[in-house]
């Protein structure tokens, strides 16, 4: 009797802080009101690159036909082995092109912080938008789309960068993962407790960068040249988001097991870093999804109280499900609304694997 109780008031407790997220902290992303605003000042667009000849081919002219007036790209070819060198070639004369390149002998060590460094130490102008190699933005509007939110008290604008749409399970696993790392960091950016952004989509000053000396404090980390960067520099008052379709960029997804799995293991390799207060919240917030499943599911299927348990399921699910539509909507990713409790549990499923990796002290090259 007194275990049936514990578990009932434990998941009492789990829908409590479920909801208080949602209502909180999601929900102000899932209303946000981009303010109005123009933005004239020069950009200029870093992108690093590794053995990414092909995406160079693709990515090189959509920079360029951006609809901003003025702006330079800063491409930085990372110590590659492909052909890369030779796709440069056909750009080398275009007068908003500026090439990096770091030579094979150069001892830089892992991850791209050394090459992101050397692109922001070459770029001409103070306003810095950065994007990876295998990204592309999504419409001729990207720059003006982005770099519209920097202001006096602005020098940071958090952008989403999504995943292109295939078929089969991986590929919405990977979108909704994605999706919910941005509801959470944008959401957090929101309340003035921002903890990340990501490189795939990310604009800041670069007086900024160099007042804080850059990546100096983690720069023997391989990752974090987005997460850890801004969870240093970002404080209440200084961060801007951006959702708009015209501000998003996509990429192509991974397309096996595998690959995803590295990927988000070396994502993750950097959450030891953040602050105690953001691994609380991020904490709460995962703990209280797994008890909500694993109780909710066990007190149904022992028949304890199953109508109120149902009830508060219901209730949750509804709440979740409204939010996640508006904001799913905002990132043209409403087809994952339909099945999204059997992608979270999955998703949570992968999450514990993903964090029992990083126990391990593995060597992560980007």
């Amino acid at each position: 009797m007194i275990f049936t109780l514990i578990l009932i008031c434990a998941f009492g407790v789990a829908v409590f802080i479920q909801l208080l997220y949602f209502l909180l902290i999601y929900r102000k992303l899932a209303f946000h009101k981009e303010p109005q605003g123009e933005f004239m000042d020069p950009v200029s667009v870093v992108v690093c690159g590794y053995n990414e000849a092909e995406n160079w081919k693709r990515l090189i002219p959509l920079l360029l036909e951006q609809e901003y007036e003025r702006f330079e790209i800063v491409i930085v070819n990372d110590q590659s082995t492909d052909n890369t060198k030779f796709v440069f070639k056909e750009w080398d004369w275009h007068p908003k092109l500026k090439l990096v390149t770091i030579d094979k002998h150069v001892k830089k060590g892992f991850g791209k912080k050394f090459a992101l460094t050397l692109g922001i130490k070459a770029a001409q102008y103070d306003y810095l938008l950065l994007t990876d190699a295998d990204c592309y933005p999504k419409d001729k509007q990207w720059i003006s789309s982005m770099v519209k939110y920097f202001s006096k008290r602005k020098e940071i604008v958090l952008g989403y960068g999504g995943y292109e749409k295939q078929s089969g399970l991986l590929n919405k696993l990977i979108r909704f993962d994605t999706f919910q790392v941005a509801l959470q960091y944008l959401s957090y950016a929101l309340i003035g407790k921002s903890y990340m952004g990501v490189g795939r989509n990310l604009a800041y000053k670069k007086s900024l960068f160099f007042e804080n000396k850059g990546f100096a404090s983690h720069i023997h980390i391989p990752s974090g040249d987005d997460d850890l960067f801004i969870r240093e520099v970002a404080n209440s008052k200084n961060v801007a988001i951006a959702v708009s379709s015209s501000s998003q960029t996509l990429s192509e997804a991974k397309t096996t097991w595998s690959s995803w799995f590295r990927q988000k293991t070396r994502h993750l390799s950097t959450s030891g870093y953040y602050t105690f207060l953001h691994k609380l919240l991020l904490g709460f917030w995962a703990l209280s999804q797994v008890l909500f499943w694993t109780l909710g599911t066990t007190l149904i299927a022992y028949d304890i109280n199953k109508i109120a348990v149902v009830l508060l399921i219901s209730l949750r699910l509804f709440i979740q499900g409204f939010i996640y539509y508006r904001v799913m909507k905002r990132f043209e990713e409403q087809d994952l609304i339909w099945l999204f409790p059997l992608y979270e549990i999955t998703q949570l499923f992968f999450q514990l694997i993903f964090v029992f990796s990083n126990l391990f002290n593995l060597k992560k090259r980007w």
